[in-house]
């Protein structure tokens, strides 16, 4: 009906898709395993496109200017129906799985990169990998009530519990100074006591009330304590149990991916420093094994440009000890302060100094959180 333009009907074409998602499965000695349709495109589509790409100057020019526009475009339309999806978990690990391969490939034959040079690739890639497995574990998730029952609040006083779907925090101006279940640890050990007149943060979601900076994830269902943000990347948010192996893991990929950019422009661009060869490297289409490496020398430039400036915003919210999430809610109810020419929101509330918040941070998992009497009873 479709071939022949005649009118479906309503929801005829959702269902064909999730038939079809239904029915991608691959035989395994268990049984057959269901696999999830959006780790596919990246395995098709990103060698093509790269190979496509090395066949001319102008096509690279046009597929890596529109495979950023395409990424983005999917992440604003799958964040806007709050779906998770594993396409940039599956994009990032075969990005990466791919262009070590092409390196070992194309590049070290060539025989101008030594065999310390390769361990040394070899080995921040394994460390990148390792902090972004423990990354994508437990963020922070705070218990659920057993057996599904809503716990009951009306032991709390009507003033001290605010509606919170949306993981807004509750605490008035008077309580910036202190924080609450033992936030701050470390190098400036602040009062875990919770000050009187401070309002608890009631989440009607996961009914139950929520510590300090604690938010609760759209797209997980569940809240998280000290939630920073959820990340499209690990499939998972980012709280106080992963962000540090997130930082890592950030860290460990930017410094690896451009010491593998300097080690192939070295190689395919003899005689020029790597930020000339990255614009002007002309012999680089004098044959395909070198075009190929040259466009994906400039994919991972992209992608490393991008996740260097989440690591740099990364970097100066642990400074002002400030979250994501918080920097967000500050700029809607205009009560943050743009520094750094608005690279940073500083809220005011927890910051401690540049010491003191990177303490508190290098703390987090130090110790494990405190329970509060509404948890126990």
């Amino acid at each position: 009906r479709w071939l022949t333009c005649k009118s479906l009907p309503p929801g005829a074409l959702e269902r064909i898709a999730d038939t079809i998602a239904d029915r991608l499965r691959v035989p395994w000695f268990s049984g057959a395993v269901k696999i999830n349709v959006s780790l596919v495109p990246p395995l098709v589509l990103l060698p093509v496109f790269l190979h496509v790409a090395a066949l001319h100057f102008l096509l690279g020019l046009i597929i890596l200017t529109s495979l950023p526009v395409v990424v983005l475009w999917y992440y604003y339309l799958t964040h806007r129906r709050k779906e998770r999806t594993l396409f940039f978990l599956s994009l990032g690990l075969f990005s990466l799985g791919y262009m070590y391969y092409v390196f070992l490939w194309e590049v070290v034959p060539r025989g101008h990169v030594e065999y310390s040079q390769v361990v040394t690739l070899t080995c921040g890639l394994i460390l990148m990998l390792a902090a972004l497995s423990r990354a994508k574990k437990d963020p922070g998730y705070l218990p659920i009530p057993a057996g599904n029952e809503k716990p009951s609040h009306q032991g709390l006083p009507n003033e001290s519990i605010r509606g919170s779907s949306s993981g807004l925090h509750g605490f008035s101006g008077a309580a910036s100074s202190r924080a609450v279940n033992g936030e701050a640890k470390g190098y400036c050990r602040m009062s875990a006591e919770q000050p009187a007149g401070v309002k608890k943060d009631w989440c009607t979601k996961c009914q139950l009330v929520r510590p300090a900076r604690a938010g609760h994830c759209r797209l997980c269902g569940r809240c998280v304590r000290r939630l920073d943000h959820h990340c499209v990347w690990i499939n998972s948010c980012v709280g106080e149990q992963n962000h540090q192996a997130f930082i890592l893991a950030l860290s460990f990929f930017t410094l690896t991916s451009v010491y593998g950019i300097t080690l192939t422009l070295h190689t395919i661009c003899r005689g020029r420093t790597p930020f000339v060869a990255l614009f002007y490297c002309p012999e680089a289409y004098s044959d395909y094994s070198s075009a190929l490496s040259f466009t994906c020398v400039w994919y991972c430039a992209i992608v490393t440009a991008g996740m260097g400036y989440i690591l740099l915003i990364q970097l100066l919210n642990i400074s002002y000890n400030v979250t994501e999430r918080e920097a967000r809610l500050a700029l809607r109810d205009n009560t943050g302060r743009r520094l750094l020419g608005g690279l940073v929101i500083d809220t005011g509330q927890y910051n401690r100094g540049l010491l003191c918040n990177w303490g508190h941070f290098l703390s987090l998992r130090s110790s494990p959180p405190q329970r509060s009497a509404e948890d126990i009873v």
